[in-house]
């Protein structure tokens, strides 16, 4: 039987990744209960870095072998370029591995320059492994299809050679792509949903959506004030978060926060919770410091949204919590769709937020009578090659749905991005929703 020793280094990381992921479980089932807030906070994150660092190390020994170990039998390992082309690798290595730690450690009012530097290298790491295993794919395709067998000729080390090279430049041009498109203001994208018996004197009603802020190691308050600026310019009469608005304890990133209150819209702002609110454990104190800032959370609620024309016209505005506060076993919160549509009668028109599109799924499914559905947390992929994994496994991806006769759902893309400052394959967005009576 083989030994723990015996087993090659990407097997220990599996176990280790094994080891952490069951202690996770651990954690959430039966010590939720038992751990105060602040205790279960910093075990949840750390848990959640240790475990994605122990699966990141089985890529980063397949990056390290491709990128430097390929090459130590050439000519020119010896050198001093190659010695710096080693010390390059490795800090690029460490830096994506330290990335999750920055939670821990590095969150503040603007974002701190080795946290920004930490989740791009993971970023790159990403498109960087993607790129290593495809073209690694396609050699061994070319060499089955060949019929080249196991011997390796001066062509197929020649391609050998190639591979990582080919994967290293295609990274770092998509990477800078990536950067520059991230970089740039939110678009605007102006949205006409038609919304079944919304009173005509709410015809035209103007709806800003947001989601998936992320405040934290890369986003602060430099940015979530252009977001403000962006939203007011719009002058919608109601404004909605749908959440993930930080990654951080409110305590902590308050001052980035404080734009917030500078949205003024006439009916009201509201926010629901995202996955990421309950990985802060901070949601009590994010919903005390949101109502200081006149911003109404939905916590399993409703609320009716008056027409300024008529009083007798309204709809009703239904927010429930994240799914994640049930995997999380969190104290007093969890999607409660019941609740959350108390009072609110087909004979009204009902927008109902949701963070998660699968929880927009199960919410049609209980209430087929809901009129439109606002969500996130997809970030349309944010970057490639995240986005077909983000596509299949939600039922609404990203922007407009139409589920019967009746009912639409609509998925934001994100206001801004989770860690990693960049986006391939999709855009930050500011969603302006024009509500049409029909």
């Amino acid at each position: 039987m083989i030994s723990f020793k015996q087993l090659p280094i990407e097997a220990k990381a599996a176990v280790a990744a094994g080891v952490v992921f069951f202690s996770m479980m651990l954690s959430r089932s039966y010590l939720a209960e038992k751990l105060d807030f602040r205790m279960r906070r910093w075990l949840l994150r750390l848990q959640m870095a240790l475990f994605a660092n122990t699966l990141m190390l089985m890529g980063s020994l397949h990056v390290w072998r491709s990128t430097v170990t390929t090459f130590t039998r050439s000519s020119a390992a010896s050198s001093f370029c190659f010695m710096l082309w080693k010390i390059a690798v490795f800090m690029f290595l460490a830096l994506a591995h330290s990335s999750f730690f920055t939670l821990l450690f590095l969150v503040a009012e603007e974002p701190y320059f080795f946290s920004l530097a930490a989740y791009t290298c993971l970023g790159a790491y990403i498109i960087l492994i993607f790129f290593l295993f495809t073209l690694g794919s396609v050699e061994q395709a070319y060499k089955f299809l060949a019929g080249r067998g196991a011997k390796a000729g001066t062509g197929n080390k020649n391609r050998t050679a190639l591979k990582p090279v080919l994967a290293v430049l295609l990274t770092v041009v998509l990477t800078v792509v990536g950067l520059l498109n991230a970089s740039q203001p939110p678009t605007v994208n102006s949205v006409e949903i038609p919304v079944h018996k919304l009173p005509s004197t709410m015809n035209n009603l103007k709806v800003v959506l947001l989601s998936d802020i992320h405040l934290g190691p890369t986003v602060g308050k430099t940015k979530l004030a252009m977001i403000v600026k962006m939203v007011k310019a719009l002058k919608p009469d109601i404004t909605v978060i749908v959440g993930d608005l930080s990654d951080a304890e409110a305590k902590i990133i308050r001052p980035a926060v404080e734009p917030l209150g500078e949205l003024d819209s006439p009916l009201g702002t509201y926010f629901v919770t995202g996955n990421h609110e309950y990985y802060t454990s901070d949601v009590s104190n994010w919903f005390e410091l949101l109502k200081s800032f006149n911003i109404q959370p939905l916590h399993n609620e409703n609320v009716k949204i008056v027409s300024p024309k008529s009083t007798s016209d309204w709809f009703c505005l239904a927010g429930v919590d994240d799914i994640e506060a049930d995997v999380l076993r969190y104290s007093g919160h969890g999607m409660d769709l019941k609740k959350a549509l108390r009072g609110c009668s087909s004979e009204h028109a009902i927008v109902l937020l949701a963070h998660q599109p699968i929880a927009a799924k199960w919410a049609l499914q209980e209430r087929p009578d809901i009129n439109l559905i606002l969500s996130g947390h997809t970030h349309g992929g944010q970057i490639f090659p995240l986005n077909a994994g983000a596509y299949l496994l939600n039922p609404f991806f990203v922007g407009l749905y139409q589920v019967g006769q009746n009912t639409f759902v609509y998925v934001s893309p994100g206001t801004m991005y989770y860690g990693i400052p960049m986006r391939l394959g999709s855009r930050a967005e500011i969603t302006e929703i024009i509500l049409r009576s029909p």
